[in-house]
C-alpha cells in the first residue's frame, strides 16, 4: 500500500504536544501516510504574515488536499484575520462536521443519569457574519454584513443529509431563526426542504434555534443529526461539547468539495504548554475521522477503539476523570493507547478512494435557477441627529413623481410616517424610496436619485432593493405597512 501524502500543521501552545502525541499513535499503528510539516499559526503572524500561513503551507495543502492541524493563536487586535476561519474560508470547507458521542469513563450529568448521547452538527462554514465585513457607519453606529447564499446553503444541508445517512440515522433537524430573520435564515429554511425531497427516506423537521439549545440541555438523546447556520452552529456545536465532557472531547473535520481540514477546536492553552499535561484526546478523534475520510477506517477504528479501551481503564490526562491525583501526561497517554492498539483487525482499508484535488483554472461561480429580478427601491442609511420629520421634508422636496418616501427607521422600528415618541434614536437613519409605478424604473434611476440626496443628507451606505419574479427581498421595518406595490 502506497503512503497518502497530508499536510501537517502542528498549532500554537500545546499544539505541538498533542500532534506529536497522535503522530505517534499513527506510527504505532502503521497508518499509511507521510507528513508534510507547513508553517500556520501565530508564529507566521509574528514573522509578517497577515495571513498567518507561509506561501509554502497554501501551496502544500493544495497539493495533497488534506490540512491536518493543532490548534492556533490569533494575535489580538490589528485586525488580523483569525487563522482557522481564514483556512476554512479560503478553501471553501463548507461544511464544518462535529461528533458528540458519549465515551464511557468520561463523567457527565447524561453518563451518570445512564442516557447515551449519539448526535452530529453540521455547520455552515463559510458564509453568515463571518464574513467579517463590517464597518463602522457613524461615531455610534457599527454595521455587520450577514450574507447567506442559496447555493451555500445547498453544500452544507446536502452534507448533513448525507452525514445522517452514513451514520445510520433517521432524522435531520434544521435548526435556525427564520422567525425572525425571515430572508437569510428564511432562505436556508426553504433550502433545507427542497434538499430534504432528495432523502424522502430521512425525516426532515426544524426547531428555532432558542428552543433547540433549551432542549439539548434537558433532552439531547432526542436529536441525532442538526444542521445550522455558521453563528448559530458554532454556539450550538459549544454547547454540544459540553454535553459529553467539553471541547477535549469534540473531534471536527471541515468538508470541502475539493480540499478538508481536520483539527482540535479546543484553545492553545499557553498556560499549560510544554508541561506533558495537555489531552490530545480531541485532536486523535478528528484524526481518526480523517483516517475515515481518507478509506482508511480500520486503522481509524482501530485507534479509536484503543482510545475508549485506555479511558474505561481509568488512564486520562489531568483535565478529566474522577481520580486526578495519578493523572498520566501527554506522551504517558499516548503511549497507553498505544498499548492497547489490536492491529490484526486491520486488513482491507481502501485508500483508492482518496483522490488529490484537481488543479483549478479559475474560481467555481455557483448560481441558482434564473429568476426574474427587479429593482424597486433604495434604502440610503443616513447619519443625523435631527428628528425623522426634518429628514422626510428633505428627502420629499427632492424625489421624482414615479418615486415616494414610503418609511424612515431607526434600529430597524420605523420612526416615520407613524411611530413612537418612546423609540429611542441612534444616531443612522435608514431612509427607504420606492417606486410608486407598476412601471419598471432601472436601477440607474435610484442611483441618480440618491446622488440628489447627496446634497442634503449624509449619506454612509446605500442599498438596492428587488423583487425576484415578483416577491419581494427586503424585509420590512417593525411597524412599516406594506406598499401596494412591493
Amino acid at each position: 500500500m502506497s503512503n497518502i501524502i497530508i499536510s501537517v500543521a502542528k498549532g500554537d501552545g500545546i499544539g505541538p504536544e498533542i500532534m506529536n502525541a497522535v503522530l505517534s499513535i499513527f506510527e504505532a499503528a502503521t497508518v499509511p501516510l507521510e507528513y508534510d510539516y507547513v508553517d500556520m499559526g501565530k508564529g507566521v503572524y509574528d514573522k509578517g504574515y497577515s495571513t498567518g500561513m507561509t506561501d509554502g503551507a497554501k501551496a502544500s495543502i493544495e497539493a495533497t488536499g488534506i490540512l491536518f492541524k493543532g490548534p492556533m493563536e490569533t494575535p489580538k487586535g490589528g485586525g488580523v484575520k483569525s487563522i482557522n476561519v481564514t483556512a476554512r474560508k479560503t478553501w471553501n470547507t463548507h461544511s464544518n462536521i462535529r461528533k458528540f458521542q458519549t465515551i464511557k469513563g468520561v463523567d457527565t450529568v447524561f453518563s451518570k443519569a445512564g442516557i447515551p448521547i449519539n448526535l452530529t452538527i453540521v455547520r455552515e462554514n463559510i458564509e453568515d457574519t463571518y464574513g467579517g465585513i463590517e464597518h463602522y457607519m457613524t461615531k455610534d453606529v457599527a454595521v455587520s454584513r450577514r450574507i447567506i447564499s442559496r447555493p451555500g446553503s445547498e453544500q452544507v444541508i446536502r452534507s448533513a443529509f448525507e452525514v445522517a445517512l452514513k451514520e445510520g440515522y433517521s432524522t435531520v433537524t434544521c435548526g435556525h431563526k427564520a422567525n425572525i430573520m425571515k430572508l437569510t435564515d428564511g432562505m436556508f429554511l426553504d433550502t433545507f426542504y427542497e434538499i430534504a425531497k432528495e432523502y424522502p427516506q430521512l425525516k426532515a423537521e426544524d426547531v428555532i434555534v432558542d428552543a433547540l439549545c433549551m432542549k439539548l440541555v434537558y433532552a439531547p438523546q432526542q436529536f441525532e443529526c442538526i444542521v445550522l447556520t455558521n453563528l448559530q452552529g458554532d454556539i450550538v456545536s459549544d454547547l454540544c461539547a459540553g454535553l459529553v465532557g467539553g471541547l477535549g472531547f469534540a473531534p471536527s473535520a471541515n468538508i470541502g468539495d475539493h480540499i478538508k481540514i481536520f483539527e482540535a477546536v479546543h484553545g492553545t492553552a499557553p498556560d499549560i504548554a510544554g508541561q506533558n499535561k495537555a489531552n490530545p484526546t480531541s485532536l486523535l478523534l478528528s484524526g481518526t475521522l480523517m483516517l475515515n475520510n481518507l478509506g482508511l477506517e480500520h486503522y481509524g477504528t482501530a485507534i479509536s477503539n484503543a482510545l475508549l479501551a485506555t479511558i474505561d481503564k481509568g488512564i486520562h490526562t489531568g483535565d478529566f476523570g474522577e481520580d486526578r491525583t495519578n493523572s498520566a501526561g501527554t506522551k504517558e497517554f499516548a503511549e497507553a493507547i498505544i498499548k492497547e492498539l489490536d492491529l490484526s483487525k486491520i486488513t482491507d482499508s481502501n485508500p483508492e478512494k482518496y483522490h488529490k484535488p484537481s488543479k483549478l483554472g479559475k474560481n467555481k461561480m455557483m448560481v441558482s435557477s434564473d429568476e426574474i429580478i427587479e429593482t424597486v427601491g433604495i434604502d440610503l442609511f443616513v447619519e443625523s441627529e435631527q428628528q425623522a420629520d426634518h429628514i422626510a421634508q428633505i428627502v420629499q422636496s427632492n424625489l421624482d413623481a414615479d418615486m415616494e418616501l414610503t418609511t424612515i427607521t431607526n434600529r430597524g422600528t420605523q420612526v416615520w410616517p407613524e411611530g413612537s415618541v418612546y423609540t429611542d434614536l441612534v444616531d443612522t437613519y435608514v431612509v427607504r424610496i420606492e417606486k410608486n409605478t407598476t412601471n419598471e424604473v432601472k436601477k440607474k434611476r435610484f442611483m441618480e436619485q440618491a446622488i440628489r440626496m447627496y446634497d442634503h443628507l449624509n449619506i454612509g451606505s446605500i442599498e438596492m432593493l428587488i423583487t425576484i419574479d415578483g416577491v419581494r427581498k427586503y424585509s420590512l421595518a417593525q411597524g412599516q405597512k406594506v406598499n401596494a406595490l412591493s
